[in-house]
This record gives structure tokens, C-alpha cells and sequence, in this order.
């Protein structure tokens, strides 16, 4: 299995030690492992802010397993500081050891703040996605897009960069909002909020999402899938997200993993071996 978005670099904030959690999960792969088998097929490791690439890839690189993503999440002062900040992106992106960055973000739209005195100016967050979209031609990456309660917003955007690819990660709309990104190109990551009781129109989407569209991620260390809810998540927690994805589509874990492999290899150019 893969977790195609997990914030490794936040897991000692909320008590998980990153390299014990890794080396269980990756068995062989991981230092210090002592030979054990893994859990893990690979880890896209995501990232919410400014300039902390360098220190992501020194403590993270050493697995073979884990990609990286770089992005500006629409924080108030990563708005405000836009023009400044995506250029440095940009810089920070290109000078990283070739083939571990694959994709651009998290970034996109938080609606669900409006009114808050901590939301950002609406134009301003919207100008910092147009502008990542831009980087991710000039860089050609795919993008993670982070989207809450701007569904249509974020669709007429993303049509204006028709030949940006991308995924919207943790998808928690309904089948309704779901086509206007899929006729977009776009693929569709759930996370552990598919589990959640009050979640049957989210569920109802991963069930209609095409195979060759679909991905799963953690989000870790947020959204923890029950029977974890309430916990802080690691990525291991991911296997919870296949289950459920696999008896909602009816398949067995064993095919929409590797369903999943191809689609993370067709999206973000990661070719990622079985665990064996």
C-alpha cells in the first residue's frame, strides 16, 4: 500500500517518533529495521510550508520509499507574502536532489475560514494558487490541490490550467461536486474522514470515483480513521483507508493497492517496487 500524503515532519508534534514509525514500516527499506518485512509500498511526504524542503529531505531521503512535495498552504502570511515566497519555492524546488520532489503543494483554497480574523484575504488566496499553478508548468510537476468548501471555485480555477495535472487531496464533497474535477483530468484522494459516520456523501464518491482516478492518503497526523479517531495518525493507518475503499468498490485490498500503485506511477512518476 501507498500513503500518498502524509506530513512526516509533523509527527513528533503530536508524540510519534518518525524514524521508529518508518523503519516498522518500511522493514528492509528502513535503517535499523533489522530485517524485518515491511508494511509499506512508499510515502508521499507533503509539505504546508515555506522553506522546509532541505530539512524534509535530510531527515527523510534516507528512505528509498518516500517522495516529497512541496507547496504553499494558503496560511494568512503565506498570502501576504506571496510574491515573495513562490519565487523562493521555485529555488528551494530546483535545488533539490533530482527525482525526490514529484509534485507541487498542498495548496489551494480554505473557505471554511471566511469571517475568521485569522482568514486571509479571499483575492489573495486565490492569486497564491493561480501562481503555484504557474510554477508547476514552468517546473512541469503535478499538483496536490487542497480544497474546503470551495468546490466551484477551485474547478474554474483549475480549468484555466488545463494542462496542470493534479489530484484534489482529501476529498470530502459529493458525487455532485466530484465530476467538475474529474472532467477536469483530475485524480481523487480520500483519507481517514471516509470512515467518519457522518461521511456517506463522501463515501458515496469513492465508490464512483473511475479506478484509474482513485488514490489514498492519511493526512497524517490529522484524520485518523476509526477505529484510531481521536488519535494522532501515522502513515501505517493508511491500510484502514484501503479496507473501507475496497469493500465500498467492491475489490479486495490486493487489487486496488496495486490499482493505486499504478495510478501514483501515472500521476507522479513514481515507480514504487511490492513489499515483499
Amino acid at each position: 500500500m501507498i500513503d500518498t500524503h502524509a506530513h512526516l515532519s509533523m509527527l513528533a508534534r503530536r508524540g510519534i517518533d518518525a524514524e521508529t514509525t518508518l523503519a516498522g514500516l518500511f522493514g528492509t527499506d528502513g535503517p535499523g529495521s533489522g530485517g524485518a518485512p515491511g508494511k509499506l509500498r512508499g510515502i508521499i511526504d507533503v509539505s504546508l510550508s515555506p522553506g522546509d524542503l532541505p530539512a524534509r529531505v535530510e531527515a527523510f531521503s534516507r528512505y528509498s520509499r518516500v517522495r516529497f512535495a512541496s507547496g504553499l498552504w494558503p496560511h494568512r502570511s503565506s498570502v501576504e507574502r506571496r510574491s515573495e515566497l513562490v519565487p523562493a519555492l521555485e529555488k528551494e524546488i530546483r535545488s533539490a536532489p533530482p527525482g525526490l520532489v514529484c509534485a507541487l503543494g498542498e495548496f489551494g483554497l480554505d473557505r471554511h475560514r471566511d469571517g475568521d480574523d485569522s482568514a486571509p484575504d479571499p483575492s489573495g488566496e486565490r492569486e497564491l494558487m493561480e501562481m503555484q499553478l504557474e510554477l508547476a508548468r514552468r517546473l512541469a510537476l503535478p499538483v496536490i490541490i487542497h480544497s474546503r468548501d470551495a468546490p466551484e471555485e477551485t474547478a474554474e480555477i483549475l480549468g484555466r490550467y488545463g494542462d496542470v495535472r493534479g489530484v484534489i487531496h482529501c476529498f470530502s464533497y459529493s458525487r455532485a461536486e466530484l465530476s467538475a474535477f474529474l472532467d477536469r483530468g483530475y485524480f481523487i484522494s480520500f483519507a481517514g474522514n471516509l470512515s467518519y459516520k457522518n461521511a456517506g456523501a463522501i463515501r458515496d464518491a469513492c465508490g464512483f470515483v473511475p479506478g484509474g482516478r482513485l488514490l489514498l492518503e492519511t493526512d497524517c497526523p490529522y484524520l485518523a480513521p476509526v477505529p484510531f479517531r481521536g488519535k494522532p495518525a501515522d502513515p501505517g493507518m493508511v491500510a484502514e483507508n484501503y479496507r473501507l475503499a475496497a469493500e465500498l468498490r467492491g475489490t479486495s485490498v490486493e487489487a486496488l493497492a496495486e490499482q493505486i500503485a499504478a495510478n501514483v506511477e501515472e500521476l507522479f512518476g513514481v515507480r514504487w517496487q511490492a513489499v515483499p
